[in-house]
Formats: C-alpha cells, structure tokens, sequence
C-alpha cells in the first residue's frame, strides 16, 4: 500500500469515533428539508476548526469546502445530504432523535460524517498525496424534496468540477459491503397532485350532489388498473398515491378531494406516455361523473446515470478498502429517486451503495422510523470517498499528460 493510502486510511481509523460522534449529534439534532441552518453551521465549524476554507451558500442552508482549485488540475467533488425527513424517531437510543416528528430515516447523517472525515483526512494529510489533488465537499440541503443540487449548482458548487462523486448508505447490503451499478441507477421521478372539485351534499342524499370522494376512488382504481396496461410491459413503472385529503365529517359530502402521488420511470419517453394515459383517465371519468378533474405533472429529479469510467475508478477504490470479494453489482435500476442527478449534468459521476445492513439480521428499510445503521460503515465508507476522489485526480492528470 503506498504511503498517501497508509496515510489517510490511517487518520481515518484513527479518528473514526470522532466521525461516529458527527454522525450521532447531527441524528439527535436532525433538521427537515428547507431548514437545515443549524446543521450547515456545525459543518462549516467543524470544517473551519480544521483550517479548511469553507463557503456558506446563499441561502444559509449547504456548503462548500476544500483547498482552492490549483491551475490545470480537475477538481473532483464528493456530494453528502443533510436534510432530515418528517418522521418519527421510534428508536431508543442515546442519540435518537431530539425534535418531535422529524429524524435522519435516510442516512443523510450519516453521508455528512462519512463526507467531513474524507474531507479532513484529505486536507491533514495533503502533504502525502500524490502530488496536488483539488477536492471539493459538498453538503447539500433539500435532497429529500429534490431541489436541494440545483440549489448548490447555482451557488456554484459544481465550477469547475471535472468528476463528482458519493455514497448513500444502503440497509439491505450488509456492513463492509459496497455495491454499485454503472448507467441508469435511480428513476425518473415526477409529481401528480390531482384536484377533483365535485358539489357538496348531505351524505343522505347523494343524488343532490357529486361525490367527489367516489370519483377519486375510481380514479385511484382506474390508474392502477390501465396504466400499467399502456406501456411497454418491459419497461418499469410505478404510480403510486400517497396523500388523499378531502372532507371533514361523515355526513357530509365534501367539494373536493386532493390527491397526491409520484410517478417512476426509467426515461421520459414512458413518463410522457403515463402522464398522456393520466390525463385520458382524468376527462373520461369527468365525462362520467359530472366532476371537474384537473391533473398536474410536476418535474421532480431526473434519473442517475453513472458514468462507466468514473464508475470503474471509484470501484477500484472500493475494493481497495472492502476487497474484491465484497463488491456487488446491482443488477437492476431502482425505482426511488436521487437529488445526486442533478450535479450529473455538469459533470460525469458515480453514486455507490454503502452496506450498513447488520449481517445477522434484516435491518429496517429507509425512511422507516426505526432506521438505523451499523457505524462501522462510516470509516468505511469516508475512507471509499477519499480514495475514490485521489485515484479520480491521479486518472484525470495521467489522461492530460
């Protein structure tokens, strides 16, 4: 093993409680999507103690940190997530969750420890690396409503980034465990809200008004059933709702029902084809019923991507920590969404699976409100992202010259 390998892994191990210790405050001090002020404080000091120059976005929520960029060199960015979801904490442990309603079921912690300890072990032991190696950290917030790279990109996260990479902790590989995948990764994601404005009534006399709340259930139905049923069989779809609002009493027939949902897809030629199908739904049933139905397609985060040569560098680097045998190849594309996509289309990159699964039994899936992690993936995986963004730095300078 060379000496800047020795050299980071070795501050890594070393200060791996420290890292744990991150990880824990930011879990029992999690702040939801939009919000995250205290949170991107305690990076930026944390990061700031070190002598690492550090840069606030605008809006007070994420940050950007690292050495300035040297002339002729390709900066290679590694991404973390900050942003806590609005759920809660059901875990009883001594770091869960101290704000009612609201904990890290995502691993963003987790990604921002991991991310901090690359970025010190990076910056302490600089005088070890192979020659300059331009790095940037990126805390982004808002990931978990999708807006939050977009918010980083015009804040000038990604100028002149040559590579960018990141890893999101993955319950059901186990712990000492990476998997990865080159190309499409992550889905296509769009929002469905759906409004279906009826006539209100006395729930006695239904023929005096139109039930809006009949017509939604026929919709849902009617989604489920025939959209499936208009796209290529061989290519995955998902339409799901999770949110129906609509009346107050049992007696009454509302005015309206709302409803809202999100639609997966692994390219935009089929989400054009759902959304077309959805609508087509919408005005036959509001030919039917008397209802108004108004349908709205909201763009959410475009599918990740990674780029088979990134994803074969930082691979390697995997392997380097966890070894060969445990490298997994995912098979298929997931159907959930990433924010990580939207730094993708400034720059070629990768997003690897970190295990944090217990080996002996099935852990609580993402945003579960018992989730949690075996902390032994944290050194693991900063040590993965630092290795990664060197070899990242070395490839690029070598191809140069």
């Amino acid at each position: 093993m060379s000496d800047w390998r020795q050299a980071i892994d070795g501050w890594i191990n070393d200060h791996a409680d420290e890292i744990r210790d991150v990880r824990r405050h930011l879990h029992a001090h999690p702040e939801p999507s939009k919000e995250e002020y205290q949170t991107t404080r305690f990076l930026a000091g944390r990061l700031e103690k070190a002598g690492i120059p550090v840069r606030i976005a605008p809006s007070g929520r994420g940050l950007v940190a690292g050495p300035p960029p040297a002339d002729g060199h390709s900066l290679v960015a590694f991404r973390a997530d900050i942003d806590a979801l609005r759920i809660q904490d059901a875990k009883e442990t001594p770091y869960r969750s101290s704000r009612e309603g609201i904990t890290h079921a995502c691993g963003h912690d987790a990604h921002a420890a991991m991310a901090l300890g690359t970025a010190m072990a990076l910056w302490e032991c600089r005088d070890s690396l192979p020659g300059p190696i331009p790095w940037r950290a990126i805390f982004q917030p808002a990931e978990e409503i999708g807006v939050g790279a977009h918010e980083m990109v015009a804040a000038g996260a990604m100028n002149g980034v040559s590579s960018v990479i990141a890893v999101h902790v993955d319950p059901a590989t186990a712990v000492g465990k990476v998997a990865y995948r080159a190309g499409v990764l992550t889905a296509f994601c769009q929002e469905l809200q759906v409004v279906i404005q009826g006539m209100g009534g006395h729930a006695a006399r239904p023929h005096q008004s139109i039930d809006p709340i009949g017509v939604a259930s026929q919709f849902i139905t009617s989604v489920y059933q025939f959209v499936p049923r208009s796209v290529d069989s061989r290519d995955p779809v998902v339409v799901t709702f999770g949110s129906i609002q609509g009346g107050t009493s049992p007696n009454i027939i509302p005015e309206y029902v709302l409803l809202k949902g999100t639609i997966r897809t692994l390219g935009e030629t089929s989400a054009r084809r759902v959304g077309e199908r959805i609508k087509q739904i919408a005005f036959g049933l509001t030919e039917a019923s008397g209802a108004l139905i108004e349908v709205e397609l909201r763009r959410g985060t475009d599918a990740v991507v990674n780029d088979p040569e990134v994803t074969r560098t930082c691979v390697r680097a995997a392997g380097e920590i966890v070894g060969p045998a445990n490298l997994e190849e995912i098979p298929l594309p997931s159907m959930g969404g990433e924010d990580f996509s939207g730094y993708l289309k400034h720059a070629p990159g990768c997003l690897l699976r970190l295990g944090v699964g217990d080996p002996d039994r099935a852990s609580p899936f993402l945003h579960s409100p018992h989730f949690d992690i075996d902390e032994r993936a944290l050194a693991l995986g900063a040590r993965v992202l630092a290795h990664g963004t060197v070899l990242l730095s070395d490839a690029s300078r070598s191809h140069r010259s």
